[in-house]
C-alpha cells in the first residue's frame, strides 16, 4: 500500500500543512495568509501586488479610504458596447431599430459568406453589436453580474483573454452551424463567462449547481425562442469553459510547481482554445469560398 502523499504547506509558513489556496495565484496558503475576496480568497502577496499597482484613494479629509479591486475591464467592456450601440443608433436615426441604416452594423454583423469573402473583422466586431436596446440591456446586465467576480478571480488580463476567446468561440459556432444567419451580440462571450464562473466555483470547492441551472435555463430559451443564436451561445460556452479550465486546473494536472510556469501553462491553454476557434472559422470560410 502506497504511503499517503504529504499535504501541501503554506508558501509563507512551510511548517503549516494546509488544504487552502489563493484563488488568484493558486499557491497553497494557511488561513492566516488568506483574505476574503468577492469570489474565494486571495493571499496577502496578491493583495500587496494589487495595492502597489493602484494609487491610493483618499477621502475628503485626506485619510486613506478603504478600497477593493475594481473590475475595470468589465466596466470598460460595458462602456464599449454601449458606445458602439449609440453609434449604430445615431447612424440609423433610431434608438429602437438601430440596425437598419447603420453602416457600422452592416459592416460588422457576423455573416459567414462575408467572412469567407475576406471580411474577417466581423468575427470579433459582431460581438459588440446588438439588435435593439433590450438585447443590449440583457447582455450588459449579465456581463455586469458575472463579469465582476470572474475578473477579480482571474485577474484583468486573463479575464479579458477568456472574454475574447469566448467571443471567438461563439463566432466559430455560428460559422460552422448557422452559416446563413446574421448574428450579433455579446451573448457568446457572456455564455463563456457563465462557463468560467462554473469552473471557478468548482476550483473553490463550492457548489456549482446554481450556475449549471442558469446555463440550462438559458440553453433551453435558446432552443425554444426563434431568432436566438443557439450555436453562438454554445460555442462561447465551450470556449470560455475550456480556457478557464486551462488557467485554473491544467497546471495542477501537469504537476507544475513554479508559479511563473503555471501562469505560462494557463496562457498556452488560452492560446490553444483561441487557435482552435480561429481554425474552425477558417475551415468554414474556406468551405464556403470553394
Amino acid at each position: 500500500m502506497n504511503p499517503q502523499s504529504p499535504a501541501p504547506t503554506c508558501v509563507r509558513h512551510p511548517n503549516r500543512p494546509t488544504g487552502l489556496a489563493c484563488t488568484r495565484c493558486g499557491r497553497p496558503s494557511c488561513a492566516e495568509c488568506l483574505r476574503p475576496a468577492a469570489v474565494g480568497q486571495h493571499c496577502v502577496d496578491c493583495l500587496r501586488q494589487d495595492q502597489r499597482s493602484v494609487p491610493p484613494v483618499r477621502t475628503v479629509s485626506g485619510a486613506p479610504a478603504a478600497r477593493s479591486p475594481m473590475p475595470t475591464v468589465t466596466y470598460a467592456l460595458i462602456a464599449i458596447n454601449v458606445v458602439i450601440y449609440a453609434i449604430t443608433a445615431a447612424q440609423a436615426k433610431s434608438l429602437m431599430d438601430n440596425q437598419r441604416g447603420s453602416a457600422l452594423f452592416l459592416d460588422w454583423v457576423l455573416f459567414a459568406p462575408a467572412v469567407a469573402d475576406g471580411q474577417w473583422w466581423r468575427v470579433l466586431g459582431s460581438g459588440f453589436l446588438h439588435y435593439g436596446p433590450i438585447h443590449l440591456l440583457l447582455n450588459m446586465f449579465a456581463l455586469y453580474v458575472v463579469g465582476r467576480d470572474a475578473e477579480l478571480v482571474l485577474g484583468r488580463l486573463r479575464y479579458l483573454a477568456v472574454y475574447l476567446v469566448s467571443l471567438l468561440g461563439g463566432s466559430a459556432g455560428v460559422m460552422l452551424f448557422a452559416q446563413h444567419s446574421l448574428t450579433a451580440g455579446a451573448s457568446g462571450a457572456v455564455y463563456g463567462l457563465f462557463g468560467a464562473i462554473t469552473v471557478i466555483l468548482i476550483r473553490l470547492r463550492q457548489n456549482p449547481n446554481q450556475m449549471l441551472i442558469i446555463i440550462g435555463i438559458n440553453v433551453f430559451i435558446s432552443l425554444s425562442l426563434p431568432g436566438i443564436s443557439l450555436w453562438g451561445h454554445l460555442g462561447g460556452l465551450a470556449a470560455g469553459t475550456l480556457a478557464t479550465l486551462g488557467i485554473l486546473f491544467l497546471p495542477a494536472w501537469l504537476r507544475v510547481k513554479s508559479q511563473d510556469t503555471a501562469r505560462l501553462v494557463g496562457w498556452v491553454a488560452v492560446a490553444v482554445v483561441a487557435v482552435a476557434a480561429l481554425a474552425a472559422v477558417g475551415v468554414s470560410a474556406v468551405a464556403l469560398a470553394a
